[in-house]
């Protein structure tokens, strides 16, 4: 892992009226790093993430992503990230081979690199005998992980994984997680959303967010130590019960 930071966040807030979704949150991510991004529902962890990816603007507060400033640059920002929301983002009623050539173009790949990229997708997640299928006919668990590859198409120097493994079987979740480590032993900032506490035992560090702050911030075993816990899961109950 580098010691360079991809994003850097200084005070991020938003508001909603008299509503405060993100609260003066502070903090940054280093290059290949496997950074968790937790919370309960409603703390504002989706909130944040829609302002570091250039698609919602801060109330207040700065962001630096991959280099670029998220008031100045946001165009920059979505051409050097990769972002897999909770809900399923290819298209049931595409192929696998045309989802990704879709995607691939989304990209500003050309028709080569993409040709490049397809076989290769394929080819790494054994897809051979599927590719002409619709995206419907896929388990669950393999539209996610090809939706999780097609996030890398364009080598983004940061991927945004919002839940990725919801719903998910425990073998899947594993074989996500390999690849996700595969990422970002190649240099690729991983950001990761989750609401299982055991995938946050694979995170390089972890935050905590409770009402809009981040609550804590450190590696998986010194947050254990210092809340004198045997796991995440109960650093977690500790935090957002108060």
């Amino acid at each position: 892992m580098s010691t360079e930071n991809v994003i850097e966040a200084k005070n991020l807030t938003k508001k909603f009226g008299d509503f405060t979704a993100v609260n003066k949150i502070t903090f940054n991510v280093k290059q290949g790093e496997i950074f968790g991004f937790l919370g309960a529902n409603g703390a504002g962890k989706t909130t944040a993430i829609k302002m570091l990816i250039g698609i919602s603007s801060p109330t207040s507060g700065d962001a630096n992503v991959a280099g670029f400033d998220i008031y100045k640059n946001a165009e920059y920002i979505k051409k050097n990230i990769g972002y897999m929301s909770q809900k399923f983002a290819l298209y049931d009623d595409l192929t696998v081979k045309e989802n990704i050539t879709f995607y691939g173009g989304i990209y500003g790949l050309s028709r080569k690199r993409i040709k490049e990229k397809r076989c290769q997708l394929v080819e790494e997640l054994g897809l051979q005998e599927v590719t002409n299928e619709l995206v419907s006919s896929l388990p669950l668990g393999w539209k996610q992980k090809l939706a999780f590859s097609v996030t890398l198409l364009h080598d983004p120097k940061i991927i945004f994984l919002d839940e990725p493994t919801g719903g998910v079987d425990p073998i899947t979740r594993r074989q996500f997680w390999e690849m996700i480590y595969k990422t970002a032993n190649k240099g690729t900032t991983v950001f990761v959303t989750t609401h299982y506490m055991d995938e946050a035992e694979y995170c390089d560090r972890v935050s905590i967010m409770v009402n809009g702050k981040i609550e804590a911030l450190n590696t998986p075993k010194e947050l254990k130590e210092q809340y004198k816990v045997d796991s995440m899961n109960d650093v977690f109950l500790k935090l957002a019960r108060g």
